[in-house]
């Protein structure tokens, strides 16, 4: 097994993410890293954002960064305790932004050894039109990428 020192995991919050949680989790307990766990707060689309003010953008924009901090207190309450961590580092994160451009930026700066994402597994022309977010990390990621679907 490859030797871990920081794990990335990127989360939703959905209650899918729990089972990536999981194995992000184990890895960290089988190599000792430290589990970086991040929220992306995906960003207005540019198109809705210039019909609104800046200023309503602005509060908008913290109201949703504060309860994305609370919603990841509660996860990490719920899934990653103090009794399952065991001794493993947590670090938190919650940015905004689009979501493969975070998860990749994050990756990079914190120097990660490795990345987990929950994928919903769409197919068809749902994955045609709308892509998926753990397929663009996979494809522009410089560490390895573990997938599971949700």
């Amino acid at each position: 097994m490859a030797l871990y020192t920081k794990i990335l995991f990127a989360t939703d919050f959905s209650e899918g993410s729990y089972k990536a949680c999981q194995h992000a989790l184990e890895i960290a307990h089988l190599s000792g890293a430290q589990l970086y766990v991040l929220h992306v707060i995906t960003e207005l689309t540019d198109k809705r954002r210039r019909r609104l003010p800046a200023e309503v953008v602005e509060i908008f924009a913290r109201e949703v960064e504060t309860h994305a901090i609370a919603d990841m207190k509660d996860f990490c309450k719920q899934y990653l305790s103090s009794e399952k961590l065991k001794g493993i580092e947590l670090v938190t994160d919650v940015v905004i932004g689009r979501s493969e451009e975070e998860i990749l930026r994050v990756a990079n700066t914190q120097s990660v050894d490795l990345i987990v994402l929950g994928t919903a597994g769409r197919t068809g022309i749902e994955k045609v039109l709308v892509g998926s977010t753990a397929e663009r990390v996979i494809r522009e990621a410089k560490v390895p990428v573990l997938t599971v679907r949700i």
